[in-house]
């Protein structure tokens, strides 16, 4: 059993902090590297990809919807064919600088409400998958297992990662509880582990009306952005490998 840690990273914008990028760099063995536009500036990306590299974890674009102030948790209606630039945009912006500090992105994965809407939305989930054909066809894209960006990226020839959630609530379609729902992000140490543990050993989740729902996954995210991030992070690395699972990246 293997299995990938990654964590949302480089959240923080000019003064403002985010996280304890360094202590996860610590922990994960994948790093989504926010692009800018819905948290991140130039600064922030370069000092978390030259961290990431020092300590050979590898870089992921994490994409987002033009969102600044709504930190990419807002849905939005964008145009295809401006989805697609807007994400190779990013895509280029966080590889250029990673290459910069020694490394590359490896893999791009959607954030926040774009994560959720190519999940359900094939357009969407096409014009992400062809910014990523556009940059470079070599890199996979995390998503949820039943995701429509599965059948996008087979059509296109890009290759996909399914990802399970230590610390979030499952719906019995196996699709995340909304953030606005109560109970959405778990913060006990301790079911998160033990969440994780069954999703990478057993390749199934506890949804939130007690059904059980397959999510076989070959990566796992913990959020950095969520109290405690460095606490949940490295209780699910331990609880995983007591279990038995080796961490590797997937890229």
């Amino acid at each position: 059993m293997v299995i990938d840690l990654n964590a949302d990273l480089g959240e923080g914008f000019g003064i403002w902090r985010l996280g304890d990028d360094l202590a996860l760099l610590d922990i994960v063995t994948s790093a989504n590297v926010a692009c800018g536009f819905h948290a991140g500036d130039p600064v922030t990306i370069r000092r978390t990809c030259a961290a990431a590299v020092d300590r050979g974890v590898t870089i992921g674009a994490q994409v987002s919807y033009r969102d600044l102030a709504g930190f990419g948790r807002r849905e939005m209606d964008v145009e295809p064919e401006e989805l697609c630039a807007e994400v190779l945009y990013q895509l280029a912006a966080v590889d250029g600088i990673a290459r910069a500090m020694g490394g590359r992105v490896a893999y791009v994965k959607p954030h926040g409400a774009l994560y959720n809407r190519v999940v359900r939305d094939p357009v969407q989930a096409a014009a992400l998958v062809d910014a990523v054909l556009d940059y470079d066809a070599t890199l996979p894209v995390l998503t949820l297992p039943g995701s429509a960006v599965h059948a996008a990226a087979a059509e296109a020839g890009i290759s996909t990662v399914t990802e399970a959630f230590a610390d979030r609530a499952y719906t019995p379609s196996g699709t995340l509880v909304s953030r606005r729902e109560e109970g959405a992000v778990i913060h006990d140490p301790g079911q998160v582990a033990a969440r994780a543990v069954r999703m990478a050993v057993e390749g199934t989740v506890i949804a939130v009306d007690g059904s059980e729902v397959s999510v076989g996954a070959r990566s796992m995210c913990v959020h950095g952005d969520t109290p405690d991030a460095v606490r949940l992070a490295r209780a699910v690395r331990d609880g995983l490998l007591e279990a038995g699972v080796a961490i590797q990246s997937f890229a």
